[in-house]
């Protein structure tokens, strides 16, 4: 009788003992899963060191899986601290993003440099909150960049195109680009020596007005900014009416609405010309602004090409910049910009590269049919359309006067010819320009010899 008591009561014990462990193992299971229990600090998003000019906010990103559930920061000059945030949050944030600027009539000293404190605590049960105190080491730097214009072509015309070589320096330097009053943000390389800058800019033939800033920029925020003071020299381009008739719009038009729509069912009448003319075409010249809009080199110390001329023989049969307005029953309704140069001689004729050049772009192109786009140099982009064979590929580089294509008539085109264009940076511009070479000689050439005297003259 008691051996049995004494096997129950092993077991009861024994039985009590693996309840208690399940239910040890049981809240060890919960602690390490739960979110109440999370382990994991709040993050700061500033690197150890940045610089500071005092006027721009400091931008500070504050993130935490579960919630932050208070914050503190300071900021000191090394003798005095001055406290900027000192708050406990009701509310769960998960995120915060704060501007933290110098209050005004503070006594820090602002000559020497500054640490910013940050001290952050969230919600989690985990040792009563994950806590994170970061300090950072702050630079301060009031001083903007210095930056001159060294040389640049004297006029730049509408539709045109023009080269700057300029000066800028910092120790802090961040960004250095060229502004334009439409926009466009220019990429500038480095040239020839240490400090020195070269672009070529353009004037869209579509914009009415043109400035050009040179901005550069520290890592502390402060910013110099110097226009480039070209001539300006407005010119007249062609405007023309064109009548739609069903022929045009049931021909040409509705075989293109045929191959490039999704859906070619929704498109009747004048619709489907506003299709071509309006969304394929801006499709097509997006993609050869996103071939072109970049310079490719790291550094340039010298730039060289010759006068383009890609049709032996080839006569002009539309100009570059015709303003084109579309009418149908007497009312507009679409208008487009000519932005190449039309060439034609012999069907089939062959197509060659005045320069040596790598093909970024061979694509069947909607409205410019078989389209090559070749890469200069200088953020100078050279654009073949309409062809009907091409032998290069992307990638590929391509020889002084070598043959990389034919002419056609694929895409929008009424008869066998060249689309012959020109990019600055993703701006088609005037071809003409780049096929003449006392322009180039005087506008690009001249301006970057010239700089490059200036610069081995200066002590």
């Amino acid at each position: 009788m008691r051996r049995r008591n004494s096997r129950e009561s092993g077991g009861f014990f024994g039985a009590f003992f693996l309840v208690i462990l399940l239910v040890v193992l049981g809240i060890l299971y919960f602690v390490y899963s739960s979110d109440m229990f999370e382990r994991n600090a709040p993050k700061v998003s500033l690197d150890d060191k940045i610089n500071w000019n005092l006027k721009t906010p400091i931008n500070v990103k504050i993130t935490d899986d579960t919630g932050i559930k208070s914050l503190k920061i300071s900021l000191s000059d090394g003798k005095q601290v001055i406290n900027l945030m000192d708050e406990t949050f009701e509310l769960i944030q998960k995120e915060l993003n704060l501007a933290i600027n110098l209050p005004k009539g503070t006594l820090l000293d602002r000559s020497g440099n500054f640490k910013l404190n940050i001290e952050v605590k969230d919600i989690s049960k985990w040792k009563f909150g994950n806590k994170l105190n970061k300090e950072i080491d702050i630079l301060v730097d009031t001083k903007r960049p210095d930056v001159y214009i060294l040389n640049q072509s004297y006029k730049i015309t509408k539709g045109g195109s023009g080269a700057v070589v300029f000066k800028a320096s910092d120790d802090n330097l961040n960004e250095v680009y060229i502004q334009t009053s439409f926009g466009k943000k220019f990429e500038v390389v480095p040239f020839y020596k240490d400090g020195y800058f070269v672009s070529i800019i353009a004037w869209p033939v579509s914009e009415k007005n043109f400035t050009a800033y040179v901005v550069a920029t520290d890592k502390a925020g402060n910013e110099s900014k110097v226009r480039i003071r070209y001539y300006l020299q407005d010119k007249v381009y062609k405007t023309s009416k064109i009548s739609l008739t069903d022929e045009f719009i049931n021909g040409k038009i509705s075989e293109l609405v045929e191959i490039y729509a999704k859906d070619p069912s929704i498109y009747e009448g004048i619709e489907k010309f506003k299709f071509v003319n309006e969304t394929l075409r801006n499709a097509n010249e997006e993609l050869i602004y996103s071939k072109t809009n970049k310079i490719l080199e790291e550094k340039v110390d010298d730039f060289f090409i010759k006068p383009f001329y890609p049709l032996k023989n080839g006569a002009a049969v539309a100009s570059f910049g015709d303003h084109r307005f579309y009418v149908k029953d007497d009312k507009d309704v679409s208008q487009s910009w000519h932005l190449g140069l039309d060439l034609a001689s012999v069907a089939n004729a062959q197509i060659t590269t005045s320069n040596p050049a790598v093909v970024v772009l061979k694509a069947d192109n909607g409205i410019y049919g078989l389209n090559l786009v070749l890469y200069h140099g200088l953020g100078l982009y050279s654009i073949y359309g309409h062809c009907s064979a091409s032998s290069v590929d992307v990638g590929q580089n391509i020889s002084e006067e070598e043959v990389i294509a034919n002419t056609g008539n694929s895409g929008l085109a009424f008869g066998d010819h060249l689309h012959f264009g020109m990019s600055v940076q993703g701006v088609e511009v005037r071809p003409e320009e780049w096929m003449d070479k006392k322009w180039m000689k005087e506008n690009i050439f001249q301006i970057l010899d010239n700089a490059k005297k200036l610069i081995d003259n200066k002590k």
